[in-house]
């Protein structure tokens, strides 16, 4: 067998990763080597694999569905957005510059075209098949000519096309239709089907609408996907996290000792990994929200400043939000502080930054003795330590150098009293050492607050995986999927006017 499918969605956030991942999992299970695949992923949502390579968190994840370990051909192009129109281009893992916009789709994505297909050629040859997640919608007509994720890649790798669409936000039948109707004859020959997520209801009450979309389009529905909670992976976008004091919508068990532990994550610009803190979320008793007001700290027994791919626009941030001098207030008073790489390097005395921001010299909050240099090199490095007497594992994806004169040493960091440094992405995913962590915090904080003594974030990423496996399993035409992964998309498929313009 070597198969390949592209799954593609009416919509940015339609559930492509999530189905990607599924499909993924349900493969895996039936003894199939898959790999995922995502030519080109906008996030700031990043990992790093073993040999050193920056690919997004999505493809890590799915990566982890294949049971397999990712790679830079996973995920050749990664683009991070550095404010509206500007983006840090990731080649095969590693930055290649900063582009605009406008530079980017103007050719330089174009270009790419043979660098993707060579990396999906590469997997190809590696495993019995490779599930492709698109980007967006491929019927963006303004960037049809330049694309290299969606239709470009399906066309370029001769790859079957699912179009997934979320029927929650409504409008699904226009959506496929109109993705359909959108596309060239050559791209309309790919699209061998549909995807339904996130239903709610009685399915026999949609069923004669998937039936009017067959005859509409000629293209069947390979199944209906009901909603659940708590099915996200790790999201893409740092740009569009919500601030409504959410992370998961999943079931959190009890506390297990007399209190809550509340955490209140800076809602940084340009927020990156903001994924550390899931970890937290996922502990009885633990309540995390994003926050972008000073009162909102009041209450919070700990305080996280995330990872930002803006330093210094950060810093700016708080201090013009006035987050800034109640984080002075909170550590004055002892009260639990952490900092997470960018967030680190703003928590530190000075920053010189010629790289990112261009700023030069600019004074940090100073409450920890660090004082960071922006590099031209990114540091991309998985380490692996002890802190608080445990095991720990991490990543680090920065330009700041940190050269630390004090404090007690913390994962390549410092901490003095109850603030805390690291450039470590990845760290609070250790148990031992989150639990650890979490009693320092409860203790400072006056809360009785316990850890759980079982709770593996491991195992529930797993369970999630498996849960994604089975919405797969159970709700779509396996039959039917596995036939279009290993045959490609069916002959004869109708053309549906009126294409795309010329």
């Amino acid at each position: 067998m070597n198969g390949g499918l592209l799954v593609a969605g009416t919509t940015s956030d339609a559930g492509k990763s999530v189905v990607t991942a599924g499909i993924c999992r349900w493969l895996a299970r039936q003894g199939v080597k898959v790999a995922p695949f995502k030519a080109q992923n906008m996030s700031l949502n990043s990992f790093v694999t073993r040999e050193g390579a920056e690919i997004g968190r999505a493809q890590a994840m799915q990566a982890q569905a294949c049971r397999v370990e990712p790679t830079a051909h996973m995920n050749p192009v990664l683009l991070k957005p550095g404010g509206e129109r500007s983006s840090q281009v990731v080649l095969l893992g590693r930055p290649v510059g900063e582009m605009s916009a406008r530079g980017y789709h103007g050719g330089r994505q174009a270009r790419l075209l043979g660098t993707v297909l060579d990396s999906l050629a590469e997997l190809r040859a590696t495993y019995d098949a490779v599930i492709c997640e698109g980007a967006g919608s491929p019927a963006e007509i303004n960037l049809r000519r330049t694309d290299i994720v969606n239709m470009g890649i399906a066309r370029g790798a001769g790859l079957p096309v699912l179009v997934v669409g979320d029927i929650d936000r409504g409008g699904v039948f226009a959506s496929f239709f109109g993705t359909v109707a959108l596309l060239a004859p050559e791209d309309q020959a790919l699209v061998a089907g549909f995807l339904v997520n996130k239903f709610r209801g009685d399915v026999s009450l949609l069923e004669p609408g998937l039936e009017m979309l067959h005859g509409l389009t000629g293209r069947r529905t390979y199944g209906v996907l009901p909603f659940r909670h708590g099915l996200g992976i790790d999201e893409e976008d740092g740009l569009r996290v919500s601030l409504r004091g959410t992370v998961r919508e999943s079931a959190v068990a009890p506390p297990v000792g007399e209190d809550v532990l509340r955490v209140a994550v800076c809602a940084v610009p340009l927020m990156s990994n903001f994924t550390d803190v899931d970890a937290l979320a996922a502990e009885p008793g633990v309540v995390v929200r994003f926050v972008d007001r000073p009162e909102e700290l009041s209450d919070a027994d700990l305080v996280v400043v995330p990872g930002t791919r803006g330093t210094v626009r950060a810093l700016e941030w708080l201090r013009e939000r006035g987050l800034a001098d109640a984080i002075v207030r909170r550590v004055a008073e002892e009260r639990p502080v952490l900092g997470i790489c960018g967030g680190f390097q703003l928590l530190g005395e000075h920053i010189e930054d010629e790289v990112e921001s261009r700023a030069g010299h600019v004074d940090g909050l100073g409450l920890l003795p660090v004082r960071v240099r922006f590099a031209r090199e990114k540091t991309l490095t998985r380490p692996v330590g002890e802190a608080l007497g445990e095991h720990v594992e991490g990543y680090e994806i920065h330009h700041g150098v940190a050269e630390v004169s004090g404090g007690e040493a913390f994962l390549d960091g410092c901490r003095v009293g109850q603030t805390w440094g690291t450039h470590w992405h990845g760290s609070l995913e250790s148990d031992g050492f989150r639990r650890a962590f979490l009693r320092e915090v409860a203790a400072a904080a006056g809360r009785r607050f316990v850890p759980a003594p079982d709770t593996s974030f491991a195992a529930l990423r797993e369970e999630q995986l498996d849960r994604l496996g089975d919405l797969i399993e159970h709700h779509a035409d396996t039959d039917a999927l596995w036939r279009l992964i290993e045959s490609g998309a069916p002959q004869g498929l109708p053309f549906i006017p009126p294409g795309a313009p010329a």
